[in-house]
């Protein structure tokens, strides 16, 4: 795809989505550390909070992404924007746990239900592939992030209150102007309904068992903006801003190279081996951060840097399987729904990482990080079983009933008279030759 989309449908939802992505680099990089450092919650509460809050946005996804396929997609995504930015300015005023929770659970479950009802805008205006567009989509969002992360790395390294709630602020208002420029993006007609289940989507036993395999890989995410801060906070002696280093350096290769890794992923299979191949890169990047702990500052900067170029290889790899198979093994009717409950994945990582992250890798510390890189192993090497079980039982779907072929029935009638060199009607039609078949 060129740099910027000819204007349009296209260039409307990347710009959307850039400004979306300025505010969420600024949470993103900063987020936990403003709850831990700047509100004073234990880090254990806000592994727990944000628990919480991903296990309540679980189901948010299926039920918004339905109403977009039933309802059209622009006008829900909007509304889910503007929730999301009252739910993070009230951030501002979290300074229990229970108000904590409340104000991240409403985030959290705006944003789900965000990514489930953008899903038929992604389809609709993305061409004849619309997963190389949602790639594009996402090296536009890692630019947005690598804007925020350097306004977060200058809060981190003042680390004064005004300065946390200033990135708070910013993620607000840059919510609330994504939900503007989509005024500018035409109505998607709402697809028709089909005959069946309404909730087809939660009966597709084989694309669940793809949405928890990509579930457990998502919590990948959690590693950069949970566990690697609070790890080189507490564990290393490599310098805080690296926290925005590792940021920026996840987000360049994103933005350089995304586009370029999804090109070869052009089936679900293809799918499959990039979640296995995923897998492997995350086991390695997590021994190397695990490595980091009681060395030079130097030598932790050195092994923390090179583990997120590692890291985001593997990144590169589990996204583009994850926009192939969501997309490929999802009827045209049912979109948003589907893509709902593939968002069930990014919920289980929400609900689960944190607080895995921080049992393991933080509480634990480097035996945590073997067990972590490990568990991404197994779930890449199941990805291709299960892809090739949904590939059949989509086909199974998609097949048309086998034809029923029956006799015609005659209606009697009076006979006619006959000529007496007539053949009698009881004596059968001779049958054709072999050689010769009926034309």
């Amino acid at each position: 795809m060129p740099l910027m989309p000819e204007p349009g449908p296209q260039r409307v939802l990347a710009a959307s989505n850039f400004v979306y992505t300025v505010g969420s680099g600024l949470y993103l990089t900063a987020g936990v550390l403003y709850f831990t450092e700047a509100v004073r919650l234990p880090a254990t509460h806000v592994g727990l909070g944000l628990g919480i809050a991903g296990v309540l946005s679980l189901a948010v996804g299926i039920a918004v992404g339905h109403l977009a396929d039933r309802h059209g997609a622009r006008g829900v995504y909007a509304i889910t924007l503007v929730v999301q930015a009252l739910a993070t300015a009230g951030f501002l005023l979290a300074d229990s746990f229970w108000l904590f929770a409340l104000a991240v659970g409403t985030a959290m479950g705006a944003k789900a239900a965000g990514l489930a009802a953008r899903g038929p805008l992604v389809r609709h205006y993305g061409g004849d592939r619309p997963q190389a567009f949602r790639a594009y989509l996402r090296a536009v969002t890692n630019v947005g992030i690598s804007l925020g992360a350097l306004l977060a790395g200058w809060a981190v390294q003042v680390g004064t209150l005004p300065a946390y709630r200033l990135l708070v602020v910013g993620n607000a208002v840059a919510f609330a102007a994504s939900a503007a420029i989509l005024i500018h993006l035409p109505r998607v007609t709402p697809v028709p309904t089909t005959g069946g289940p309404r909730w087809i989507a939660l009966r597709d036993r084989p694309y669940l068992l793809l949405t928890a395999l990509d579930g457990i890989m998502a919590v990948q995410f959690k590693v950069l903006t949970v566990a690697v801060p609070l790890w080189l906070v507490t564990a290393t002696t490599a310098p805080r801003w690296l926290i925005s280093g590792t940021m920026l350096t996840n987000t360049v290769i994103v933005i350089a190279f995304q586009i370029r890794a999804s090109r070869g992923i052009d089936s679900p299979t293809a799918g499959g081996a990039a979640y296995r191949r995923a897998g492997v890169a995350f086991l390695v990047s997590c021994s190397l951060i695990s490595l980091s702990a009681g060395i030079p500052a130097w030598a932790a900067a050195a092994l923390l840097m090179t583990a997120m170029v590692i890291h985001t290889i593997g990144e590169l790899w589990h996204s583009a399987a994850g926009f192939e198979v969501s997309f490929a093994l999802a009827p045209q009717h049912a979109t948003g729904q589907y893509l709902g409950v593939f968002g069930l994945g990014a919920g289980l990582a929400e609900a689960l990482g944190p607080a895995l992250l921080i049992a393991l890798c933080i509480t634990w510390g480097r035996p945590g990080w073997y067990v972590v890189g490990a568990l991404f192993t197994l779930t890449g090497l199941a990805a291709p079983f299960a892809v090739r079980w949904a590939r059949h039982h989509q086909h199974d779907r998609q097949a048309p009933p086998p034809t029923v072929w029956k006799e015609a029935a005659t209606t009697p009638s009076a006979p006619e008279p006959s000529a007496p060199s007539a053949p009698s009607t009881s004596s059968p039609a001779p049958s054709p030759p072999r050689s010769c078949p009926r034309p």
